[in-house]
């Protein structure tokens, strides 16, 4: 009965009246599970944030400059040799780890599922995501002699359904062993007034908190602390739709070393000035990813001395970072953006409510916020048609037909 005062003040304190109420009316493992969600939430962060969304952003004078990067079709043979070489025998000595980012749903490709267990209709047969990006892994293993450990970050919501299905494949021939499922932490939604939300199965709606959250998942899952105790230290992160990523790159870790840098990224250049990605770029003396809203037309439209657009770096969600990187930013809280979105929840009478308009806030980070924690990068301009194959629309541009051409072209070619 203490238990549940305790949490009723602390509801009640933080003006989440209506969930005192709810939780009155639940009995046994239900109230059992709610107080236990209720124990885990950051009020102190949840009003902080919420409170965040009602200031007006201020534009600070923001310091812009154009990012050093090197176009790997550009190196000499002699940079080459020396990063590939400094690359590999990281890779060969079991140094190199790879995670995943696949905590999303298909929901946009019209897919019942987690987005890794999309099928891509390739050569006829089709292969499923999860399946290409293991094929790809298999690859740089036997290259170098050695099995990678893969680290998949899934999300509460498609933990088991990734689970089963990579358990159902035999994990497509990868050691089990050497395959490490963690799961993404969560945030609860807030109303616009700053109500927390009820959700059908009586428990309070939560959301993941973003790319950014990988450093402080792989910390908190102790997944960090196995990847410490292998030995790693370096470590690729990814997302799971880009099919062409190359998850092992000796050249793009090589070249991070021999600069005796923490963090490396690759990008490719914007197709025209004004395409509509995030551009890598220094802000402030810091490297970071600027979204294209955020950049000025006459700065998008800049070339240097080689006609070459100076805020030409897109990113791609290739990072590639050092194991005493993750261990800093992991410990660090980095900026939560805030997201407007719809979710249909329970009222205090148990009745659900459909909105007919945007009525939460949802709060995620994103991985290039960790950027700034640094004073420099590496970064690394690859080709579009050989690195970039997203599958994030279900028609379009980076759709499964546009992914399909890139994937079937590129391994064509390489067939030659």
């Amino acid at each position: 009965m203490g238990e549940s005062k305790d949490i009723e003040n602390l509801l009640k304190t933080y003006n989440q009246e209506h969930i005192v109420k709810m939780l009155n009316n639940l009995d046994g493992d239900a109230k059992d599970k709610l107080i236990r969600q209720i124990e885990k939430i950051d009020f102190e962060q949840l009003t902080e944030l919420y409170e965040n969304t009602k200031k007006e952003i201020e534009i600070k004078e923001n310091k812009i400059e154009a990012i050093e990067y090197a176009d790997k079709e550009k190196l000499t043979e002699e940079q080459r040799n020396i990063y590939n070489q400094k690359g590999e025998e990281i890779i060969k000595n079991g140094k190199y780890a790879v995670v995943t980012m696949a905590g999303g749903q298909g929901t946009r490709l019209g897919h019942d599922g987690p987005k890794g267990t999309f099928k891509l209709d390739v050569y006829g047969k089709g292969k499923y995501i999860f399946e290409i990006l293991t094929e790809t892994l298999k690859e740089a293993n036997k290259k170098y002699g050695v099995t990678i450990p893969w680290y998949i970050m899934t999300s509460k919501e498609n933990h088991e359904a990734t689970q089963n299905f990579l358990e159902k494949n035999n994990y497509f021939g990868y050691d089990k062993n050497n395959i490490i499922l963690f799961q993404q932490g969560e945030l609860p939604l807030l109303s616009l007034d700053g109500k927390l939300l009820m959700g059908k199965d009586m428990k309070i709606k939560e959301a993941s908190d973003g790319n950014g959250g990988v450093f402080s998942s792989l910390r908190s899952t102790g997944a960090l602390a196995d990847m410490k105790e292998r030995g790693i230290e370096w470590v690729f992160i990814g997302g799971v739709d880009n099919v062409l990523a190359k998850l092992v790159d000796s050249t793009l870790l090589g070249m991070t070393i021999y600069k005796g840098l923490q963090i490396g990224s690759k990008s490719v250049v914007k197709a025209n000035p004004h395409e509509k990605v995030g551009v890598f770029c220094k802000m402030n003396e810091h490297p970071k990813v600027i979204e294209y809203s955020e950049l000025p037309s006459n700065m998008a439209e800049e070339v240097d001395s080689n006609g070459e657009l100076r805020y030409g770096e897109s990113n791609i969600a290739c990072h590639l970072f050092s194991i005493d990187a993750v261990d800093k930013i992991s410990k660090e809280v980095l900026i939560y953006h805030t997201a407007i979105k719809k979710n249909s929840y329970m009222d205090e009478n148990g009745k659900e409510v459909i909105p007919d308009d945007v009525n939460t806030y949802k709060f995620e980070a994103f991985i290039f916020d960790a950027f700034d924690l640094f004073d420099d990068m590496a970064v690394l301009r690859v080709k579009r048609e050989e690195e970039f194959a997203p599958v994030k629309n279900k028609e379009g541009a980076d759709s499964p037909k546009t992914a399909k051409e890139l994937y079937e072209n590129f391994w064509r070619g390489f067939k030659k």
